[in-house]
């Protein structure tokens, strides 16, 4: 085989190999998060975005200093969610809900959802990594 022709036939095969590989790119729950930092948090809804891969649900929680933080957790993907139960119309902003999960390994106000308590008391497994602690987490006091 001529040169010119293993050369095209290499950049092909790699082209190819490129362009299946990020398809299936996908952080881990430990990449992110601490399996070593529960939390509970227990707040009023400002924000929910059901968006591929992983929703996004912000909350402002009452600090124990009085201030007001908001937080942001992952949620699962939109599909699932709705499998549950959990759409827009299940948390619209004003919605008073628990939180627990695990904390951003930034320390940042951001974590991993594992379950959401509704307002009606109902708990719901909003979180959905594949790799994420298969426990109920005991959280820590924030």
């Amino acid at each position: 085989m001529p040169m010119k022709t293993k050369l095209i036939t290499t950049l092909l095969i790699s082209a190819g190999m490129s362009i299946a590989i990020p398809a299936n790119a996908h952080h881990a729950f430990s990449a992110e998060f601490d399996a070593e930092q529960p939390v509970e948090v227990k707040g009023v809804v400002t924000k929910f975005e059901l968006v591929n891969p992983h929703s996004w649900l912000y909350l402002d929680v009452k600090q124990p200093d009085g201030t007001v933080a908001n937080w942001g957790f992952e949620f699962g993907a939109p599909f699932n969610l709705k499998e549950k139960g959990i759409t827009k119309k299940t948390l619209t902003p004003s919605t008073e809900i628990t939180i627990q999960g695990f904390r951003a390994k930034s320390g940042k106000n951001f974590g991993y959802a594992v379950t959401t308590k509704l307002p009606d008391g109902s708990s719901v497994q909003t979180g959905g990594a594949q790799d994420a602690p298969a426990t109920q987490p005991t959280p820590a006091p924030l």
